[in-house]
């Protein structure tokens, strides 16, 4: 059955390798179900609430990845975009979380459509590379930014916007430490590192006060109820608000449809997951079950729902089929039972986690190429501006202006698109009129 389902032998595997493979993706990918709750729950969401949504929905997408294209991948809630919504849009540009999960439940309806007429490539095709580039070394920088507050290593300064904290506390101590220990084994390719820093740190701060024990452990499933199901649309008819949330919209889709790209292409390329032609096997079914779990998520109450990069640690072990992804779904319901040892992890124990994913994405800005300035500038401007702003949109903003323009002024207007211009002129209607 198991072959007839997802043609191991042709794939080269066998279910030795998937069930090795999906329980090490599972173990990179788990401190996911702490450090997404922990983000959201900044916005005012019940954190208990977001932690089983967060698993149904990570759970849900891993499944349709697995039943829909039969492709080694886990999807969960996007680190960047987690951060979007709460720290931009919730508690940045004021919007509620009701109505930040309508905006990705309307991308996940455009997110589907698009994959279905075959338009997604020309999208990707009318961002610059710059921009693309900037965007991810952004984020890499916001999430880290983040994690640094958290524990408190960074902190609030009027007359140098951040300063440094006391490293003295046992919170920064104890994140610094975990920085450390995370990189390590992640050089050493230990599976399952991040979490494995986490759940250290979480131990260390139990006799330091950091790591705050449940009264009560009580192991029933948190309802969803406080989360799931509540979309916002007050906010049509309002030519203010509609123009931010098209911005809003727009940034979602833009952040997943990359995050799921960059993971599928190059994942799949790095394990020669392609064929003759270097097309990725099942690539629009991938693209399709990505989308559906971002709907999915967005009713159930998280944010954007993306294919995660950790997949790579499952596909390294010899995941090659969907039966990877069975596996990993079926340790992530394993988890939420476990809900009050997620809970419990602390601020300073998801900052290492944040900070070596932030590392990670950093590795794009080597292919920016900064000899030539009408590159560099609108690679430069997107991703300075998401820390310096506490902005993703920001940041996407003044990249995709500067970039027409000083394409414009220097002549080489002919390498910018009419997309690209219409992009550029939205963004600029926003600025002006909010």
């Amino acid at each position: 059955m198991l072959e007839t389902l997802f043609k191991l032998k042709e794939n080269g595997t066998s279910v030795r390798n998937e069930i090795l493979a999906g329980l090490t993706t599972f173990m990179t990918m788990a401190y996911i179900l702490s450090v997404a709750p922990s983000m959201l729950s900044a916005t005012g969401m019940d954190k208990g609430a977001l932690f089983t949504s967060t698993v149904l929905t990570s759970v849900i997408g891993t499944l349709l990845m697995a039943l829909i294209a039969n492709l080694p991948y886990a999807l969960a809630p996007g680190m960047g975009t987690t951060a979007f919504f709460a720290f931009t849009v919730c508690i940045g540009m004021g919007y509620s979380w009701e109505v930040a999960l309508t905006a990705i439940f309307l991308e996940g309806i455009f997110f589907i459509i698009l994959t279905l007429i075959n338009v997604r490539e020309k999208i990707i095709g009318a961002i610059p590379l710059a921009v693309r580039q900037g965007i991810t070394v952004g984020v890499g920088m916001f999430i880290t930014l983040i994690g640094l507050k958290g524990a408190g290593i960074v902190v609030d300064s009027k007359a140098t916007l951040v300063n440094l904290g006391d490293l003295t506390e046992p919170s920064a101590i104890i994140a610094i430490l975990g920085i450390i220990v995370t990189g390590a084994m992640y050089y050493k390719k230990v599976p399952g590192s991040i979490l494995i820093g986490m759940v250290l740190c979480t131990i260390i701060g139990l006799p330091l006060g950091v790591t705050k024990v449940p009264h009560n452990w009580d192991f029933s499933i948190p309802s969803i109820a406080p989360i799931a199901f509540h979309l916002d649309f007050s906010w049509i008819g309002s030519l203010d608000k509609t123009l931010d949330i098209l911005v809003v919209l727009f940034a979602f889709l833009f952040i997943d449809m990359f995050d799921t790209i960059g993971t599928l292409v190059g994942v799949s390329n790095s394990a020669n997951m392609v064929d003759e032609n270097g097309e990725i096997r099942n690539l629009k079914k991938g693209l399709t079950a990505d989308s559906i779990a971002t709907v999915c998520g967005s009713l159930l109450g998280v944010s954007t729902v993306t294919t995660v990069s950790e997949s790579a640690a499952g596909i390294a072990e010899g995941g090659r089929t969907g039966l990877t992804s069975i596996v990993t779904a079926t340790f992530l319901l394993v988890a939420l039972l476990l809900s009050p040892l997620f809970l419990m992890v602390p601020a300073a124990a998801t900052t290492p986690a944040l900070f070596v994913v932030g590392v990670m994405m950093m590795g794009e800005m080597s292919k920016i190429n900064f000899k030539d300035f009408t590159e560099a500038v609108p690679a430069y401007f997107t991703f300075m501006l998401m820390p310096l702003t506490y902005s993703i949109v920001n940041g996407i903003m003044l990249g995709v202006i500067s970039y027409v323009f000083i394409k414009l002024f220097t002549g080489r207007q002919k390498e910018t698109t009419i997309s690209m211009w219409v992009l550029a002129f939205v963004f600029i209607l926003k600025i002006i009129f909010t």
